[in-house]
């Protein structure tokens, strides 16, 4: 598999918040998802697959109230979900786009040539959640600090076992038609993004603040989301 965009991160304060703003926004309902014991967060996410970006999904995700993580209590969440101040600013929208995952077929290349840029992605973990049809298995980039590097727009790196999400998920009616990178440092941003692989699944432009924007493809007619 070659790399690209796995899935688009949309942080909720809970995932019934997160259900109704998806119900509200995208016009579906989504069913599937799980629990991640290893960060005691839980999620929903549906196939937005499309001819330029196969094999993709948006996961609604939260932090799991009664759930104890199984990292060290010295570590952070993924994704940046302990962080106080993106929780107030995404509890004051329901929920909001904040990140995007790559999938790479060789993540511990791909986080090599970042650390040849003096990027540092993070270690590599290997995760799962079990699921109707079995265990879904992955290796993922997580910092100890549960960072997103460069505000979010430098994507979290994933590597996939037997099976993908998307084998199971049907058509939803959404599909993503775009994913547009803003960024200070957008020079860096382009170099990290070729170095992983992806570069030529994003735009990258500079901008005065950071910014990531989707443009879906919904039952409600296009729809564009942003981090901001």
């Amino acid at each position: 598999m070659l790399p690209g965009v796995d899935h688009l991160v949309v942080l909720t304060p809970d995932l019934a918040t997160g259900v109704a703003w998806c119900e509200r926004t995208l016009g579906i309902a989504p069913t599937a998802g799980g629990e991640h014991p290893l960060m005691g967060t839980h999620n929903r996410i549906f196939n937005i697959s499309s001819p330029t970006h196969p094999r993709t999904y948006l996961e609604i995700i939260a932090i799991n109230s009664g759930a104890t993580p199984a990292i060290p209590s010295s570590a952070s969440r993924w994704f940046d979900m302990d962080n106080a101040a993106l929780q107030q600013q995404v509890s004051q929208h329901s929920a909001q786009l904040i990140h995007w995952v790559a999938n790479v077929p060789d993540v511990a290349e791909r986080c090599a040539a970042l650390s040849a840029l003096d990027i540092e992605r993070g270690p590599i973990l290997t995760a799962s959640r079990p699921t109707p049809d079995g265990l879904l298995q992955w290796q993922i980039t997580v910092r100890d600090d549960g960072l997103r590097l460069m505000d979010g727009c430098l994507p979290t790196l994933i590597q996939w076992g037997a099976v993908h999400p998307c084998d199971s998920l049907p058509a939803s009616g959404v599909q993503l038609q775009t994913l547009a990178l803003q960024h200070p440092q957008a020079a860096m941003l382009q170099v990290a993004c070729a170095a992983i692989g992806v570069a030529a699944s994003v735009a990258i432009a500079p901008g005065e603040a950071p910014r990531l924007t989707v443009q879906l493809a919904t039952p409600r007619g296009p729809v564009s989301l942003s981090s901001l």
